[in-house]
């Protein structure tokens, strides 16, 4: 193994790894995590000599089996993140790992973005997305990785790196893979020249394909190069690395239109998909009555779709998309003749406005959320795709649902992408372990009957993986399936990359490896294994992601149930810190799961199951004299801000060897010097409460104060003085708290103590809750509004007239239009988890936009991990989770660095070597200190 490749052996990671999205589970021998791509090329010369097989795998939310292994499995994500817009945005340059989220983002600002459109796209990447070529609801097959592909840089198993873009490339291949070279032109033409296959191939790939190789190529193509290189979309990881991707882009299309259409049946739903089509949809996706009753229970759905009484109904969602507002209202304008001869139930209106539509995309989008969340404890929720031609729309949904009723798949849902032919279908399964898997045998056997005999497709966009590779051949034939691997032996003669996905002689590979779900506790046995919020987890780089801390849960939960108490006693022993100590509990996973599981709650809660009761007791102490607390770990600061730096962490890394590092912080440079002790200012005539983070008092301002500044809460007093806005605070404030430190580490007791002394002092303060209450640090306002929900939900109702807000949101509301400003050229600026949370990253923005004229926001963007001590104890938490952005900050010069949390300002401030401060010390060093400007 190449230095530059990290090989990971332990139980705990082959574990966290071996489950992806899909409904299968394959426990690999190593996870191996390369570099760059000569490392990869050192991993095939070990497969070669071991023969010891490869899977890549990149963000794992494939749903066919295709990312998972027994051999070694190769992580694409971690370093082949890279993004490089070329030509104006014409084009963009992306390694495997780079989701389709963060590629789109850096293309927006050129008014572009990339065809594939899949609904995972905040946490695919586009080596998944090239590799399986996937499409989405709108790019259908003009648009799809295959038909946008420019180039790739390909590492073949034999070492050989081939870019596809250099002029040279097609000798280049036959120079250094002449077997190779030969064998695919001998393929080409073999198809070319045969009638039939020819036009097999031609029938198969008129429509939305996934199934197999894409022998399209052979046909599309002629020089062996640039057949090897879309040979390689979708081929699964089964022929070559993708090092590198260069895709033409598409016009970026801001502005739509969007209608639920009701039809009284399936065929009045896809008798009408000419004509929507030929109106120029850029969307139409169709709904069967299983999914308009599911959708019917979403908050969001609008009053007309609650109302109806749906028996045998379908919906088709209609959506026309355009690059201005006029463009689209003339689509939806010219659309409305055809849509009014409709028979539809109900409305036929295409909404503009932005909250209206995203309701209706919330229930085409949540179907899947809302049934895998209610599906049965113990169970697997299968989502599969097949398309067929449109005509045979209707009868093959039809007989589907006949399908669901033979087998008795209870509550199934048919949705999907109406105007390809391209349907999804999702039900619930018992597999794995010792279960009886004759239910889904049958079923897949005459689901595959069903859609070949209407002349369709097994796989339309989710890959052949394990799921369909065993009905390769019969859907191709025997001779177009010898030609598949023919391909294979060509590409990889040794087959060391990914066996049993794509092509597969076992005719059962399909019923092996299953995942099985073993119930745990409730955050646990609703996750879907999906990955969509590994992106968004500041740990992902270092130890474990949420869907990682989940995994393990179950595996433990497995050991115990079989009786392995050795397997029990070292995964929790690893879990201690790979699961808990470094999560950072911030939440933002549940921002990205579809069935809303925050991660950080399971984590806290394990945190009070390990918390002792010495650790109770003390953190219940603290709460009790919290103004002494925070009083003399400012006094700390201040006294290690004037010694010599070497010395202050040459002694807390000495007395961390020695006490738990879950107590005792690390010192570094960064860390300013104390703050200053909070005091009380009681004024009947104030308009809101000031509640004052403690954060305030313990860790002073950039600067250390020596400038005059005195942190977020002088600079927030200041601004009300200047808008003529009069603020109190709460009596006794030096020794309250928002909760957040005893939640965070799962002290229960101390939380209870704090919450018995803040709410009666916000009580108190508000007049009963007249009076809002704002918070300085946008984590504290998030605690303050968790303390009045609990305390609410608890059975305390006064306590809900208490309205929170943070000041980042009073200041945009309330403030900016009175205050005159001279704005700085540059900001740079960090929201924080805790404002994305809240929904407060609008108004960050708009403050930030105030404040500076060109605001920047890292693309990479994402939790800092400091997460109120986390940073402190675990400080390589934090470096893991900022690198991405520091590394995208550097170099660059900006004005000011703001974000809107003390702890959060210290990490960014870590990580990019640059002052952070809150966002309102900027805002007020930028106001005039005039007299109020007036209502």
């Amino acid at each position: 193994m190449t230095t530059t490749t990290e090989l990971r052996t332990r139980l705990v990671d082959r574990l966290a790894w071996s489950r992806d999205a899909s409904h299968f589970a394959l426990v690999p021998q190593a996870v191996a995590v390369p570099a760059d791509a000569a490392a990869v090329g050192s991993l095939f010369a070990d497969a070669a000599l071991t023969g010891v097989p490869l899977t890549f795998r990149s963000g794992g939310t494939s749903l066919s089996g295709q990312a998972g292994t027994e051999g070694i499995l190769v992580d694409t994500r971690r370093h082949f993140r890279g993004i490089e817009v070329l030509d104006g945005g014409a084009r963009v340059r992306t390694g495997p790992g780079a989701t389709v989220r963060q590629v789109n983002a850096r293309l927006a600002p050129h008014g572009r973005k990339i065809g594939p459109d899949p609904a995972s796209e905040s946490a695919c990447t586009l080596g998944g997305v090239v590799a399986n070529n996937s499409s989405g609801m709108a790019c259908g097959t003009t648009a799809n990785s295959y038909a946008t592909l420019d180039s790739l840089v390909l590492v073949l198993p034999s070492g050989t790196v081939l870019d596809t873009a250099a002029p040279d490339a097609d000798d280049r291949l036959r120079a250094l893979e002449p077997e190779l070279h030969a064998g695919l032109a001998r393929l080409r033409d073999r198809v070319r020249d045969d009638a039939a296959l020819r036009t097999r191939v031609e029938q198969q790939f008129s429509m939305k394909n996934t199934m197999g190789y894409g022998l399209n190529s052979l046909l599309d193509h002629t020089r062996p190069a640039d057949v090897l290189a879309h040979l390689v979309v979708g081929s699964e990881g089964t022929l070559a690395f993708i090092a590198s991707i260069v895709l033409r882009t598409v016009p970026l299309l801001p502005h739509a239109r969007t209608g639920l259409l009701v039809f009284s049946d399936l065929a009045g739903a896809t008798a009408a998909l000419p004509d929507i089509v030929a109106t120029g949809a850029t969307t139409v996706e169709l709904l069967d009555a299983t999914s308009l009753r599911v959708g019917q229970t979403d908050p969001r759905a609008e009053a007309a779709l609650r109302a109806l009484e749906v028996d045998r109904h379908a919906a088709l969602l209609v959506e026309y998309q355009a690059a201005t507002a006029q463009e689209a209202d003339e689509l939806a304008g010219a659309a409305t003749g055809v849509l009014g001869t409709l028979p539809v139930s109900g409305p036929r209106t295409l909404a503009a406005d932005p909250a209206a539509r995203a309701a209706l995309w919330h229930i085409r989008k949540g179907l899947y959320a809302t049934v895998a969340g209610a599906r049965p404890t113990g169970t697997t929720a299968l989502l599969e795709d097949v398309v067929v031609p449109v005509p045979a729309l209707l009868p093959t949904c039809e007989a589907l649902s006949r399908l669901f009723d033979k087998h008795e798949y209870d509550h199934a849902v048919i949705f999907g992408h109406a105007k390809d032919g391209n349907i999804h279908f999702m039900l619930t399964e018992r597999l794995g372990g010792d279960v009886p898997l004759d239910r889904f045998a049958r079923f897949t056997d005459d689901m595959v009957d069903l859609v070949l005999g209407h002349g369709g497709s097994l796989k339309a966009e989710h890959g052949t993986g394990r799921m369909m590779a065993p009905f390769v051949r019969r859907q191709y034939g025997d001779e177009l399936y010898e030609v598949m691997r023919e391909i294979k032996r060509l590409c990889d003669p040794r087959g060391v990359l990914n066996p049993g996905v794509l092509i597969d002689e076992d005719p059962e590979g399909h019923l092996r490896h299953l995942k099985s779900a073993p119930a745990v506790e409730q955050e646990v046995d609703r996750c879907v294994e999906c990955g969509f919020c590994e992106p968004v987890c500041p740990s992902r780089d270092l130890t474990t992601t949420p869907r990682q801390r989940i995994v393990l849960r179950r595996e433990m939960e497995r050991a115990r149930e079989t009786g392995d108490t050795a397997l029990l006693a070292e995964l929790e022993r690893d879990y201690e810190y790979d699961g808990i100590d470094t999560c950072a509990a911030d939440g933002m996973c549940q921002t990205a799961c579809p069935v809303l599981i925050n991660t950080g709650d399971l984590v806290k809660r394990l945190r009070a199951e390990q918390a002792g009761p010495l650790a109770q007791h003390g953190w219940a102490v603290a709460a009790k004299h919290w103004a002494g607390t925070t009083r003399a770990a400012a006094t700390a600061l201040t006294a290690a801000d004037a010694l010599p730096d070497r010395l202050v962490a040459g002694a807390t890394a000495l007395g961390r060897r020695v006490v738990d590092t879950e107590v005792l912080p690390a010192w570094s440079p960064e860390l300013p010097r104390g703050g200053r002790p909070r005091s009380d200012t009681a004024r009947p005539d104030a308009d809101a409460v000031l509640f004052a983070s403690c954060t305030g008092t313990m860790f002073g301002p950039a600067g250390g104060g020596r400038s005059g500044e005195h942190g977020a809460a002088a600079a927030f007093e200041r601004l009300c003085a200047r808008a003529g806005v009069v603020l109190t605070r709460p009596a006794g404030v030096a020794s309250l708290c928002c909760g957040t430190p005893w939640k965070s580490k799962g002290l229960t007791d101390g939380y209870a103590e704090m919450a018995r002394r803040v709410l009666p002092a916000l009580w108190e303060a508000t007049r009963g809750g007249e009076l809002p209450v704002v918070g300085d640090a946008s984590s504290c306002t998030e605690g303050l509004r968790h303390l009045v929900a609990e305390a609410t939900d608890g059975g305390d109702a006064r306590y809900a007239a208490i309205r929170v807000v943070d000041a980042v949101a009073f200041t945009a509301e309330q403030l900016l239009h009175r205050l005159t400003l001279t704005p700085l050229d540059s900001l740079a600026l960090h929201p924080t988890c805790s404002a994305v949370r809240m929904g407060l990253d609008g108004r960050l923005r708009t403050v930030a936009a105030a404040v500076a004229r060109s605001v920047t926001v890292p693309a990479t963007w994402g939790c800092c991990g400091f997460a109120g001590d986390r940073g402190l104890l675990h400080p390589e938490l934090t470096a893991a989770a900022t690198a991405p952005q520091a590394a995208e900050l550097a170099g660059r010069t900006f004005d000011a660095h703001a974000s809107c949390n003390r702890t959060c300002e210290l990490g960014m401030t870590r990580a990019t070597g640059q002052p952070y401060e809150h966002l309102l010390e900027v805002l007020d060093r930028v106001s005039a200190a005039s007299a109020p400007a007036g209502p």
